[in-house]
């Protein structure tokens, strides 16, 4: 039986179309500025979201960072969530070789950060204090969809406070998908925005972050810097092409499974939180390992933490999703669940 693999959206493997495309990508050395795919998905995306310029990268955590050592110098600050991925799960990249402060603050309830706290902690400029420069935002944020209206807030406060403004824009086709929206309308608010094609969009690596083009040009060194230049990657390029080109809208039945995934676990008598995109959270306490493990001997691929996410992605049926729920509905410990909740 075919695990159903629930981890993250980044387990997803190229579909036949997207190998092919692969196969065919027209190369040439990309720290030459020479791939011809590479420069065709940098101009895409960046004329997708209203950018000037784009840079294609191996990783969204290297997309993060060049963007923040393209906003900061050595001792700067940026200002970002507690559960950001560019503050939590990036290995403390800006700090560790972009010498630059985080400023963390918890996220309120709909993944946004209270704007009011971000102003309280701009620091004075003094020298005692590090310089904040920018402001860094996740859309979505573990699951959550910032509102547009949010947004704009965001930028006039950074217009005010002299901030820049990036984007962690790792799940953003997956935000404006739910929203209803081109993700122009949600890069408009930023400087600059990363974007990860090898999550929901199912390319098997790459990311590309996007800005103006001098913001870009320093972004490319820092990129040399890193050891993240690349020769003939067209052949990555291809797959975040056909990615952009045929599996953005599919994102809605990633979103439409999660939902349906949600409710039945619900019914079931397990802690749900509220479902906006593609991400379900579950509240298990100490039986998280235990459900995996039961999980995991059914075939359904988990991650033991208190807090349980599951993730749809292309891989994932709406077959596996009613399999998953008789899987969860089988374990041992429901019923301790139920009784805590």
């Amino acid at each position: 039986m075919t695990p159903i693999d629930l981890r993250s959206d980044t387990v997803t493997r190229p579909t036949p179309g997207m190998l092919a495309a692969m196969m065919r990508a027209d190369t040439g050395d990309d720290v030459y500025g020479e791939d011809p795919t590479v420069r065709q998905l940098e101009a895409r995306l960046a004329d997708e979201l209203g950018l000037q310029a784009g840079l294609f990268v191996p990783s969204g955590t290297m997309s993060n960072l060049l963007g923040l050592m393209a906003h900061c110098e050595r001792g700067d600050e940026y200002i970002v969530g507690q559960q950001a991925h560019t503050y939590k799960y990036e290995g403390g990249g800006a700090a560790v070789l972009g010498s630059i402060q985080p400023q963390p603050l918890e996220h309120q309830p709909d993944g946004s950060l209270d704007l009011a706290q971000v102003a309280a902690a701009i620091k004075p400029k003094d020298f005692h204090f590090a310089r904040t420069r920018l402001l860094a935002l996740e859309n979505t944020m573990q699951g959550k969809v910032l509102p547009l209206g949010y947004l704009a807030a965001a930028r006039a406060l950074c217009d005010e406070r002299g901030l820049g403004l990036h984007l962690d824009g790792a799940r953003l086709y997956n935000a404006a998908v739910a929203l209803g929206v081109a993700p122009g309308a949600i890069s408009a608010h930023f400087d600059s925005v990363s974007v990860c094609l090898s999550k929901g969009l199912g390319a098997p690596v790459g990311s590309v972050l996007c800005g103006s083009q001098p913001f870009i040009d320093k972004a490319r060194r820092w990129r040399k810097v890193v050891g993240g230049g690349m020769r003939q990657a067209g052949i990555l390029a291809a797959a975040g092409l056909y990615a952009l080109d045929h599996q953005v809208a599919r994102l809605a039945e990633d979103h439409g499974n999660a939902e349906r995934l949600a409710a039945g676990l619900q019914a079931l008598g397990y802690a749900v939180e509220p479902v906006q995109t593609n991400m379900v959270y579950l509240n298990l306490g100490g039986r998280a390992a235990d459900l995996a493990r039961h999980a995991k001997g059914e075939g359904v691929w988990l991650t033991a933490n208190p807090r349980l996410r599951l993730v749809t992605h292309l891989d994932v049926s709406p077959t596996q999703i009613e399999r998953v729920i008789e899987v969860f509905a089988r374990f041992p410990g429901r019923s301790a669940l139920e009784s805590s909740n």
